[in-house]
């Protein structure tokens, strides 16, 4: 793989952080850790950033890559340990995991899912990485998810929203702190119904891979399920730019609400050239037409500008919340980037923390002992409120948020407003959910690898 692609990031400097360390549980024998793939032996370990660095989801994947620096600088020590003080978990305290500094190397997936499994194949075969971090892409998750199962390394996906990564597609050693599609159409359809009523007639232009095919799924489900009509749905490829074609049927379909299930520059493009055509000022039988975006960030708001005023959607966290926790990180990135960090962001960040302190609570790198120290983990204070990763699934379940565009920012940051804290209870479902893979859905058995 080119040096374009794949970059090699030395280890950091340490200093100090707050936190004590603790006496934890070991869950396996210390006879056993040395015994899976990448056992690091010396006073360093590494993991892989696998990050969207061009492409249409670039903006995302970039930000999260910043998360992820500064995840590795304050386990190691440096800078004010953000969120490590506001973690309900006190196991980590600045010397890096189980006394081993962290290093790390990062990969451009450029969206597609061949590449991002060759750049993570490379991090995990030339490089020695232990964990891999990363997505803005569910087929990618999906696809970095199994290289990472087979070749028994720990997968922390990062923004990924499909059902599929922890649902059909779910792995003993891949692990999801995003929300999915199916909490998003939960969490959206009563707010829909409350703004827009509960007559609408929608038309959906989705992206042509499984997370749009489950956001579509799940929004459809939720509509109809509280009186929408579905008028049509349509396909549109990742990447296409131009979507003035798939938006011109629109017009004339007789839908009042357009659904956008698109992401990143896509949710970008798609979103203004409708607005360009006039969807937002058009009225359907007298009733005034609409759009909604399922899945929304702070950077797609940003580069749609004006155009997201009033539009609804969803977001797993935003930086405008007033948690200590929400308000430890902001500061952190902040101080470090000069902006505010995105959704995409904080779930790499909290990812790579929540490692970090599985490792350290498991008293091993050995996957499996990571996976027994995450499954059924409640914790708080990384911005979610009370979080649990559900042993069945390997699925967070928290709190999630609907917000629309503002329609008098005070700043270039003041994209988003929050409508509601949709409480957890309201998303949640069993682990066996029909859109979740049914019965058939496993997780496997944990590979250690070598």
């Amino acid at each position: 793989m080119s040096t374009s692609n794949f970059t090699r990031r030395g280890v950091l400097k340490t200093g100090a952080v707050a936190g004590a360390g603790l006496a934890v549980p070991t869950y396996l024998s210390a006879a056993s850790h040395s015994g899976f793939t990448n056992a690091p032996t010396g006073s360093t370990v590494k993991i892989g950033f696998n990050v969207p660095q061009t492409g249409p989801y670039a903006e995302e994947g970039l930000d999260e890559l910043r998360a992820q620096e500064l995840a590795v600088e304050h386990i190691n020590g440096m800078g004010d340990g953000g969120m490590l003080n506001t973690f309900s978990e006190k196991n980590l305290d600045g010397t890096g995991i189980l006394g081993k500094k962290v290093e790390f190397v990062t990969g451009d997936t450029q969206t597609k899912s061949d590449v991002a499994r060759a750049s993570a194949q490379q991090m995990i075969e030339r490089e020695g990485v232990i964990m891999v971090n990363g997505g803005s892409s569910s087929g990618v998750a999906v696809a970095v998810q199994a290289l990472c199962q087979e070749a028994g390394v720990m997968f922390m996906a990062g923004l990924t929203h499909s059902n599929d990564t922890t649902g059909k597609d779910r792995k003993a050693n891949g692990f999801r702190h995003f929300f999915n599609s199916y909490m998003s159409g939960a969490a959206l359809a009563p707010v829909l119904e409350g703004a827009y009523g509960n007559g609408r007639r929608a038309y959906h232009l989705t992206a042509d891979y499984n997370w749009g095919y489950t956001t579509q799924e799940a929004v459809q489900t939720s509509t109809e399920a509280m009186g929408w009509e579905t008028v049509e749905t349509v396909l549109t490829p990742v990447g296409a730019g131009d979507f003035n074609s798939y938006i011109t049927p629109v017009l004339n379909s007789g839908a009042d609400v357009l659904v956008l299930n698109h992401y990143g520059g896509d949710m970008v493009n798609s979103l203004s050239q409708a607005i360009q055509a006039g969807i937002r000022d058009r009225m359907v039988d007298g009733t005034q037409m609409e759009i909604i975006v399922p899945l929304y960030s702070e950077l797609m708001a940003a580069g749609a500008g004006s155009n997201i005023e009033g539009v609804f959607g969803s977001m797993n966290w935003n930086w405008q919340l007033q948690d200590a926790g929400t308000a430890a990180f902001t500061k952190s990135f902040g101080e470090k980037y000069g902006r505010p960090p995105s959704n995409a962001a904080h779930t790499c960040y909290v990812q790579t923390l929540l490692y970090a302190d599985a490792v350290t609570r498991a008293g091993t790198f050995n996957p499996c002992g990571v996976v027994e120290a995450l499954e059924d983990f409640e914790f708080d204070g990384m911005g979610n409120g009370a979080t649990t990763y559900r042993g069945a699934d390997h699925q967070c379940f928290k709190d999630v948020l609907v917000v629309k565009g503002k329609e008098n920012p005070a700043n270039q940051y003041d994209t988003l407003e929050i409508v509601e804290v949709t409480p957890r209870a309201q998303v949640e479902y069993a682990p066996d959910h029909p859109s979740f893979g049914g019965a058939d859905a496993s997780l496997g058995t944990c590979n250690p690898g070598a």
